[in-house]
C-alpha cells in the first residue's frame, strides 16, 4: 500500500509513474505490482476491522 501511495501521490503531484518508471521493460511484473497493491488496500482494512470485531476472536 506504501508503493500506490507513493506512485499515486507522484502521479498527481508531478505526474510521473515511478512503478512505470521501475518496470518498463517488464509490463507483466508492473501489472502483477499493481494487484499486489491493489489486494493489499482491500485486505488490509479488513483485517483491522476483524481484528477490532468482537465476533472474530
Amino acid at each position: 500500500m506504501i508503493i500506490g501511495g507513493l506512485n499515486w501521490g507522484l502521479v498527481g503531484i508531478w505526474d510521473f509513474n515511478l512503478v512505470n518508471t521501475l518496470l518498463y521493460a517488464w509490463p507483466a511484473l508492473e501489472r502483477a505490482v499493481y494487484i499486489l497493491v491493489g489486494v493489499a488496500a482491500v485486505v488490509a482494512p479488513l483485517s483491522l476491522y476483524c481484528r477490532a470485531c468482537k465476533f472474530c476472536k
